[in-house]
């Protein structure tokens, strides 16, 4: 029945796909303009609708950068509860930037954090409150062609790589494959750590890189847990049983870690950038009391932990703890120093960009 659904939608992605086309054109063309700004922008994007590790690439960037430039993201926001250009503070809440531009400022808060939904008209505003940034790292851009980016970087993931997917419905993607020849760089993500060199070139002549541009493979590296309100190290006997209660694209790959470090875990998911209610953590509450095992914890991931904060009164009241499971993502084979050495370049071919 799934599968005949599937061929309904396909006409559909057919014409999706058509209007996708014809917007590119009109931006090559120049019929529809794309503006670029006086200073570097790098913009990390997809080709699907989520769940390839984009965050943890952007997250990559600014601790690269941040020490040697000054550093702003600017993101749509993605589902929160706000409209227009905002640059975050003191008092902002996921609920005002989103779950993934709330990350960046409660993680890197020596950075600005914007969000706006029109990024042409954003950049402008930022620039205007924090006149002395260097780069602008525009977060999930690539289908944003309004800007003209500096350099473009496109996520992949290992598991489902644009060319063996299709245009939504049908498939996750949001345009055509063809769209990745505008990317400068391209990385493969959530690769297995011990990908061998015949599979990643596997991967090369299936991508089929163009000339111009960079190819890159990464994995995901899971840090130590820490409590979602002390931030203090959480220590857990691998006996414990764990609940993960999370709201992203693809829990699979944090599923799996966790099985390889602990006895039980169990997933109660939500849909992606889910905002949880009240009545969620009484679920939640319930879910962890019926769990067997002695050791019982909640685990939660950084993206989701933001959104959870919003909730902390009723939390405190249930005496949930949660545990929060950071990640990071590192580049196989030694290529860090490469795309380091990349992302440097790019940056001073600015006049007056000099790395400090």
């Amino acid at each position: 029945m799934l599968q005949y659904l599937k061929i309904l939608l396909y006409p559909i992605s057919l014409l999706y796909g058509l209007v996708m086309w014809i917007r590119n054109r009109l931006y090559d063309a120049g019929t529809l303009t794309a503006v670029s700004f006086d200073l570097p922008t790098i913009a990390v994007g997809n080709l699907s609708v989520g769940g390839t590790g984009k965050t943890p690439h952007v997250e990559y960037l600014i601790r690269l950068l941040k020490d040697h430039f000054v550093v702003a993201t600017l993101s749509r926001g993605y589902n929160r509860r706000s409209r227009g250009y905002l640059l975050a503070d003191e008092n902002s809440t996921a609920a005002h930037l989103g779950d993934e531009p709330m990350q960046f400022h409660q993680k890197f808060p020596d950075i600005s954090v914007s969000v706006g939904e029109e990024r042409m008209l954003a950049i402008p505003q930022l620039l205007g409150e924090k006149p002395d940034t260097q780069v602008v790292l525009l977060d999930d851009a690539f289908q944003h062609r309004s800007i003209k980016p500096g350099l473009n970087i496109l996520i992949t993931e290992y598991n489902r790589p644009f060319t063996r997917d299709h245009v939504v419905p049908f498939g996750r993607l949001r345009e055509g494959r063809k769209g990745y020849e505008r990317a400068n760089c391209i990385i493969v993500s959530k690769c297995p750590s011990d990908l061998t060199e015949t599979r990643k070139q596997v991967l090369r002549d299936e991508i089929a890189p163009l000339p111009h541009q960079r190819l890159f493979f990464t994995c995901l590296q899971y840090g130590a847990l820490y409590d979602m309100f002390t931030q203090e190290p959480v220590t857990v006997s691998p006996e414990a049983t764990l609940l993960l209660v999370c709201g992203i694209a693809r829990p699979a790959p944090l599923v799996q870690h966790l099985k390889e470090h602990y006895n039980e875990v169990f997933l109660l998911p939500f849909p992606d950038h889910y905002y949880y209610s009240n009545n969620d953590l009484e679920k939640v509450s319930k879910e962890l009391k019926d769990l067997p095992g002695t050791q019982k914890l909640v685990v939660t991931t950084e993206k989701d932990a933001v959104r959870l904060h919003l909730l902390q009164p009723r939390l405190q009241e249930l005496g949930l703890q949660i545990a929060v499971m950071p990640v990071e993502i590192s580049f196989l084979s030694g290529e860090g120093n490469s795309f380091n050495n990349y992302i440097f370049d790019y940056m001073q071919g600015w006049g007056g960009y000099i790395r400090t």
